[in-house]
């Protein structure tokens, strides 16, 4: 089957040149291919293009009006490439970017405020959630993410750094319950946790060997939200375990204490992704690039002060 495309390029190709021997050679067909190509483009339309005689073409009115359309299609089609082009070479338009909650507001928002002022023409889309967003389905064009990720082909990821995890109580909780000294202490301990796309209550911990491994803690609060829990551990309703950029600074001041030092230290990837294509818009490329530059720059030490060494 035929497309409504077809036959326009030699019809115009012969209004331009004069002859369908010249659209030959130019288009790369025979002379008998360029003339049966406007002969079914006019069956198709049910009208005469095209007065062929022995020396020359001549355009029908209905040709000319027909011709018109044709230039004024073949003319935004060339604008629309030109568009992609532009889009695909120049950092401009729309970047719609998901971010984790806490993380994306204190360490990503920065950076990308950074890209955006190197490229004036970017127009950021930010969105804050912590729950597994579907890039392709969403339309969301690059995300930022912790954890492990799950094998996809559909997306690309770069690492740009680790969260590590620490377990924390308020100095006054610590007096009260007194300080956990193993995996067993916690079972007499008020746990407050941040349950997250349906996983179990459970923390990161260190096996002997410097393995981690989840381990499922009795649960006081749960909480559906990490700043939310960082409050109700520094207002001393139990122990937490959150990562060390959130809670470093309380750990200095000593409205936090580490406990659990030996083990609480569970790493989790952190990392930047963006749906799979076979060629990456400048707009995304530029902001992919810098946001691995910028967060491959930050320094979160992992500061911890317990409880023995707090006196």
């Amino acid at each position: 089957m035929g497309s409504r495309f077809d036959g326009i390029e030699e019809f115009v190709a012969v209004t331009r040149l004069g002859s369908f021997t010249a659209v030959a050679a130019e288009l790369g067909m025979t002379k008998s291919a360029v003339g049966r190509a406007v002969t079914r483009l006019e069956a198709r339309l049910g009208s005469k293009l095209l007065h062929r005689t022995t020396r020359r073409l001549i355009l029908t009115p209905a040709g000319e009006a027909w011709l018109e359309r044709c230039l004024a299609a073949l003319a935004e089609i060339d604008r629309g490439e030109s568009t992609l082009l532009i889009a695909r070479d120049m950092p401009c338009g729309e970047v719609r970017i998901d971010l984790p909650t806490a993380f994306g507001r204190l360490y990503v928002m920065p950076v990308l405020l950074e890209v955006a002022e190197r490229h004036p023409a970017l127009q950021l889309n930010v969105s804050f959630t912590d729950r597994r967003v579907d890039l392709v389905g969403e339309g969301i064009d690059l995300a930022v993410r912790i954890g492990n990720l799950e094998d996809t082909a559909d997306l690309l990821a770069r690492p740009v750094g680790v969260q590590q995890m620490v377990i924390v109580g308020s100095p006054g909780y610590i007096a009260r319950r007194g300080v956990p000294r193993s995996l067993a202490d916690l079972k007499g301990h008020d746990c407050i946790v941040a349950r997250r796309q349906g996983n179990l209550t459970a923390w990161l911990l260190k096996r002997p060997d410097d393995s981690a491994a989840l381990h499922v803690v009795a649960v006081k609060h749960e909480i559906q939200d990490f700043e939310m829990v960082h409050l109700a551990t520094i207002a001393g309703h139990g122990l937490a375990q959150l990562p060390s950029w959130m809670v470093q600074e309380d750990i200095r001041g000593g409205k936090l204490l580490a406990v659990l030092d030996g083990m609480s230290g569970g790493e989790l990837p952190i990392n930047v992704l963006w749906p799979r294509t076979k060629t990456l818009p400048a707009r995304i490329r530029v902001t992919v690039d810098g946001l691995i530059q910028g967060m491959r720059k930050l320094s979160v030490p992992n500061v911890s002060r317990s409880p023995e060494s707090s006196g």
